[in-house]
């Protein structure tokens, strides 16, 4: 069987960019397309991005001319990096069209028929697509920093029940794309407000922790208090993390659920899974973004410091890679499960 042909949409973005350098060499998909803004396309990709990875451009996209949002598509999974003012729209006539999109964008992660997925927490709410009014569909992934809050509570909650949650978080400047923050605002400096993050981070868990009933999320019924902050780090955001448990535990307890996780993905080794999705640290000063961003290869959700909380439960330390597994990672890794479920074929 060959290689599945895929596009990316808002290819010249960070995200985008980092969605390219992750298809290279997939064992079950094919770069085929990129499609971008109107002042980009129809120029050849290696001229039309500002490439900013950690690698050059993978020679399989140098080359291919950017299409734009109203160009008719060949590939079947278009994996979106699209800008939050213009991917509503463009993702559902894509979805119309009949591609699977496989989106990073906030716009369709709460609508009631679109699955938000992390493969290892809900990979059954993929199901939801099945509903939609496409001939395609739509499948998201999380916010960059809900996506490892939801990871390090997931296990938590299956077994020990939460009744509340509160979260500070530190985030990095990639997390803001480019050009991001301005470096005038955010050297020696925290910025203490990030539009929309504390909305996302105060609802999405939900969805996802919650139990499909009936072709519908219901979502987990505790309450997330979350505060957002900007900090000067590149890679990787932190989070400082306590929980108010229905099941009172030993913070041993706590850091063996999440040492000894592991999900679907890691059961049928889909390929962009990492083989420790929970990394636990027993040194007081870990996690840290210098020295563990790229753990199984950025796609790690990292914990530390778990420990007695003397206004909760239990408090702890948080972090993961903010492009990576906050973003393309996870929307190929979504890609892979909806594959393997056979949904792509039906």
């Amino acid at each position: 069987m060959g290689k599945i042909p895929v596009a990316v949409l808002g290819a010249t973005g960070m995200v985008g960019q980092k969605l390219v350098h992750l298809l290279r060499d997939h064992p079950s998909f094919e770069l085929r397309e990129v499609v971008a803004s109107e002042r980009s396309a129809a120029r050849p990709y290696r001229e039309a991005v500002n490439w900013k990875q950690e690698d050059f451009i993978p020679p399989g996209a140098r080359d291919l001319i950017v299409k734009s949002t109203e160009e008719r598509l060949e590939s079947r999974i278009l994996f979106s990096g699209l800008d939050a003012s213009v991917a509503g729209a463009v993702e559902e006539a894509y979805a119309r069209a009949g591609h699977v999109v496989v989106s990073n964008s906030r716009n369709h992660r709460m609508d009631p028929d679109v699955p938000l997925v992390i493969p290892e927490i809900n990979h059954d709410h993929l199901a939801l697509a099945a509903s939609q009014p496409y001939k395609g569909a739509i499948i998201t992934n999380s916010n960059c920093s809900t996506m490892f809050l939801a990871m390090a509570l997931g296990p938590i909650h299956r077994e020990l029940g939460i009744e509340a949650v509160h979260v500070t978080t530190m985030q990095a400047v990639t997390g803001a794309g480019y050009p991001g923050v301005s470096s005038v605002d955010i050297l020696g400096n925290v910025v203490p407000y990030i539009g929309g993050e504390e909305e996302k981070m105060e609802s999405e868990p939900l969805k996802i922790l919650g139990r499909l009933d009936g072709g519908r999320v219901v979502p987990a019924d505790f309450t997330i208090s979350a505060q957002c902050n900007r900090v000067a780090v590149f890679d990787g955001h932190t989070e400082a993390v306590s929980l108010k448990l229905r099941t009172r535990a030993r913070a041993e307890h706590v850091a063996s659920l999440l040492a000894g996780f592991r999900g679907w993905p890691q059961e049928v080794g889909l390929p962009s899974a990492p083989e420790r999705p929970i990394i636990v640290f027993d040194e007081n000063d870990r996690p840290q973004p210098a020295r563990d961003v790229w753990k199984e290869r950025g796609m790690a959700t990292c914990v530390g410091r778990i420990r007695p909380c003397p206004v909760f439960d239990i408090k702890m330390v948080v972090m993961g890679h903010n492009t990576i597994r906050g973003a393309a990672g996870a929307a190929i890794l979504n890609a892979e499960a909806y594959l393997a479920k056979g949904y792509l074929d039906r």
